[in-house]
């Protein structure tokens, strides 16, 4: 009797870890294969409604044997390398910046006063209006590039602690200090914490902009013989080969989407955590 109750409970929870983990994988994965599916129908219908000739506009039949062959080759895989690598030290520094200047603006009414639309501006301004000034300041070089990336990221990143902080709990504060905590124990301990979900948008938004910023760099500052995926699109559309273009287009959308999904993990780690959300 103990063992036919176990196997109902068993089917009535929806099977055992591993079923659980498979139905989790496809409930996240059929969404994004049905939208996949969707946008290449629609590519296909703008081919064949003769908007543009095939040359300028190829359909997925002859653009996806070219983006095989490119993902499959060792100089590809070399331009991807060099990319991330700009886009993961970019990002770590400006989650460094963003994370001082988010931390003493929202700590320091002053502060706040003095630099919280300067932030805001700078968030909002075309991360393509710094290279001219970034060229100047460091000619054509990785600093120029690390410089529009870390300038279109920060401030995002910045807003984002400081929205998590200004929303933190007044009862929250009131508890922490009657517990003993005070400044930098208070921000570590219960500020930080609370202010996570913020934060975690912020650096999500940062990404973003850190990712638009950088692809606008490997267009326009061409460093030596250095290849990345900026060089690879910026030589495809200057010899008129549009399924190169398009297939590294769709690999930059790629790694955009697997980043996002990285984020969505974290975030929904802090809504079980919180119980927000169930796992």
């Amino acid at each position: 009797m103990e063992r036919e109750l176990a196997g109902l409970d068993a089917l009535e929870l929806g099977g055992g870890p591993r079923s659980k983990l498979l139905l989790r994988a496809w409930s996240a994965t059929w969404p994004m294969l049905v939208a996949v599916l969707i946008a290449i129908t629609a590519w296909q219908l703008v081919v064949w409604s003769g908007w543009r000739k095939p040359w300028v506009l190829p359909g997925p039949k002859d653009t996806l044997p070219v983006f095989w062959d490119q993902v499959t080759s060792s100089p590809f895989w070399e331009a991807v390398g060099l990319t991330m690598q700009r886009a993961v030290i970019g990002f770590a520094v400006a989650v460094a910046i963003g994370v001082l200047i988010g931390a003493l603006v929202s700590q320091f009414r002053v502060l706040r006063r003095a630099f919280g639309s300067l932030i805001t501006g700078l968030q909002t301004m075309p991360s393509i209006a710094w290279f001219p000034l970034a060229i100047l300041l460091f000619k054509l070089s990785e600093s120029a590039i690390l410089f529009v990336v870390v300038l279109g990221a920060a401030p995002s990143i910045a807003n984002g602690l400081i929205a998590g902080v200004d929303y933190t709990p007044p009862i929250l504060l009131r508890a922490g200090k009657v517990m003993g905590l005070r400044r930098l124990n208070l921000y570590r301990h219960l500020i930080m914490p609370a202010s996570l979900p913020s934060f975690v948008a912020g650096l999500k938004q940062g990404w973003a902009f850190a990712w638009r910023s950088l692809m606008a760099g490997e267009l326009l500052v061409r460093i030596g013989d250095t290849t990345s995926l900026g060089v690879l699109l910026s030589d495809a559309r200057e010899l008129n080969n549009t399924a190169d273009m398009i297939s590294f287009m769709i690999v930059i959308l790629i790694i955009g989407i697997v980043v996002d999904q990285l984020f969505g993990a974290v975030d929904r780690a802090i809504r079980v955590r919180w119980g927000v959300d169930q796992d």
